[in-house]
């Protein structure tokens, strides 16, 4: 599975708003919109699990892309560092 970066998102944006834009090109194997703990509210970016043959051509199409009136990026993600439990990364 591929990881997608999805970014420049709206604090109004919706789980439902980004999903459906990928739901067309491929299958969604995972999906998470970042929020606030406090709020509730969209962090502006979210991530999206597509297969490796359906991520590529999803990321060229909806680079650029506007939800909610904003110009996304979305983009392959970075591979998630592990940390401790005190927030460490590995040296």
């Amino acid at each position: 599975m591929t990881n997608i970066f999805v970014g420049n998102l709206s604090s109004d944006t919706k789980p439902e708003a980004v999903r459906s834009l990928f739901e067309p090109l491929g299958t969604v194997r995972k999906f998470k919109l970042m929020t606030d703990r406090h709020t509730g509210l969209s962090r502006g970016f979210a991530f999206v699990w597509m297969t490796e043959t359906e991520a590529g051509p999803a990321i060229t199409a909806l680079d650029g892309s506007t939800v909610d009136g904003r110009t996304i990026e979305v983009r392959a993600g970075r591979q998630r560092l592990h940390r401790d439990a005190a927030g460490n990364q590995p040296a």
